[in-house]
């Protein structure tokens, strides 16, 4: 159950509930915690908010490659884009997702991929053209943002159209595509907005019991289902 009450599912095929994969390996997935939101700052303080979701991504041994706030069905969002690397095997899996936070919950649109038998084919290729001297980076929220997965030029954007297949391209691509047509139902959204801990803020109402009104698609609970 997840306050989503639409979403776009072109090519997806649904595996458990809240779960889908693609052709390709992709893993779609919906989330809602009945939590208040884990994030380091408020979203209307990117640039205390940024860092301080690269400095947990490389805590737990990743890396935080680029994220924004901006806005899913009107409600203020921040987008992150992460890469672990895979602990039974070489290589690396990237996550692309947005968090929809609101004062005492949030939910969440993951998309994930992981490398398959070829790893580091991108990275070296791209290392190979930039050269040595200027593939790696400082973080590009900040120089003393240090542990987990090297930042790199070879995980930017400009760089996905030389690598169509990537899993980095695709789920970038992905949750690029399906975000327009995410819905939220109507009693997620008037629910206070996120307050980081520490600051005062008003008892946040329970959601709106029932579903929203319908749209295209089945629906079960919160959560609609829409294939475009």
């Amino acid at each position: 159950m997840t306050p989503i009450t639409a979403i776009d599912l072109t090519g997806f095929t649904e595996r458990e509930p809240g779960v889908w994969t693609d052709a390709h390996g992709l893993l779609l997935s919906l989330h809602f915690f009945g939590l208040v939101p884990d994030l380091p700052a408020s979203l209307d303080a990117p640039d205390l908010l940024r860092p301080g979701l690269a400095r947990s991504a490389a805590r737990a041994g990743g890396a935080l490659i680029e994220a924004e706030v901006a806005t899913v069905d009107t409600l203020p969002a921040v987008r992150q884009l992460i890469k672990v690397p895979l602990g039974g095997r070489p290589g690396q899996a990237f996550l692309a997702s947005w968090t929809i936070p609101r004062d005492r919950c949030s939910t969440v649109v993951k998309v994930q991929a992981a490398e398959g038998a070829t790893t580091g084919l991108r990275e070296a290729l791209v290392a190979h053209e930039v050269g040595p001297d200027r593939y790696f980076t400082p973080h590009p929220y900040g120089a003393d943002i240090t542990g987990g997965l090297p930042s790199h030029v070879a995980d930017q954007e400009r760089w996905d159209a030389r690598f169509p297949d990537h899993p980095l391209t695709r789920v970038r691509e992905v949750l690029r595509r399906i975000t327009p047509s995410l819905a939220l139902h109507e009693g997620f959204k008037t629910l206070p907005a996120f307050t980081p801990p520490g600051t005062a803020f008003a008892p946040a109402p329970a959601p709106a019991p029932g579903p929203a009104p319908a749209t295209e698609g089945a629906r079960r609970g919160w959560f609609g289902r829409r294939r475009g």
